[in-house]
């Protein structure tokens, strides 16, 4: 549908942009969006989705917002401590841009119901804070073939790439998997938690809006995104690093040895 004199208005800056113009600004008001996790990453993630003018943003959460949260999660505010975040993330949203649908998820993705969650969407977010929600929302989307944007916070670092493991590359060969580039957890406790570690808030401000600029990206098309590419952040040093990554054969989603696998694409 052609876009309102409201919409206009409001997406003018989008609109004058020759790579997105009023047709990338209708693919954005058409997308539906899954954004697991409405803490430190997802905060900004979350609000720019809806300042961009996406259509449906659901928002995955259980978890309910603490004072310790507010240092960084700056979707929520002093007077929602003690309520569910998707609750205080709708009511931010409605605030931002009547034009969004922000469909709350109050639960944590899981192995059982991750599949579930993750059809019902064009495209996946993940700024979950650890390693088994980020496995299961991987391997969802692997088996749902649904482009994933996953980021990850340290304490001074952070670290965004896309996979599309679904699809093939130019050269024929599988996009690579998570699975590819963390072919498994860590053992348990080598990496702190947040809450043990630490976090710098507006590092996270940062990967979220780098976040929010990769799902723009793939469903406007603009621009090389992230597909087989890591951006690393070093807010010590201030520097952006890219690394690299491929498919491995040996993977369990797309590997050679697979159960039902063939040979691999040429």
């Amino acid at each position: 549908m052609p876009l309102s004199p409201d919409e206009l208005e409001r997406y003018a800056r989008h609109i004058v942009l020759r790579d997105v113009g009023g047709p990338g600004q209708q693919k954005l008001g058409r997308a539906r969006v899954l954004v697991i996790g409405a803490g430190g990453l997802g905060s900004p993630l979350i609000q720019y989705l809806a300042a961009a003018g996406i259509g449906t943003v659901g928002v995955v959460d259980d978890d309910t917002v603490s004072l310790s949260n507010l240092q960084r999660q700056v979707l929520h505010g002093t007077p929602d401590l003690g309520r569910p975040k998707v609750e205080s993330a709708a009511a931010a949203i409605a605030r931002l841009n009547p034009h969004v649908r922000l469909v709350p998820h109050p639960t944590r993705l899981t192995v059982e119901n991750g599949r579930r969650l993750v059809a019902d969407y064009d495209l996946v977010a993940d700024g979950s804070d650890n390693f088994a929600t980020r496995y299961a929302v991987s391997d969802a989307c692997f088996h749902e073939g649904r482009p994933l944007v996953t980021a990850a916070l340290g304490a001074f670092d952070g670290s965004l790439t896309t996979l599309r493991p679904h699809e093939t590359g130019p050269e024929g060969r599988p996009n690579p998997t998570y699975r590819c580039l963390f072919p498994s957890p860590p053992p348990p406790g080598a990496v702190p938690s947040c809450a043990e570690a630490g976090v710098l808030g507006a590092l996270a401000g940062i990967m979220g809006s780098l976040m929010a600029l990769e799902v723009i990206r793939e469903i406007v098309g603009f621009g090389e995104g992230l597909v087989g590419r890591l951006l690393m952040v070093d807010a010590m040093s201030m520097r952006f690093e890219t690394l690299r990554y491929g498919w491995d054969p040996e993977n369990p989603l797309s590997g050679t040895g697979r159960a039902g696998a063939g040979s691999p694409p040429a």
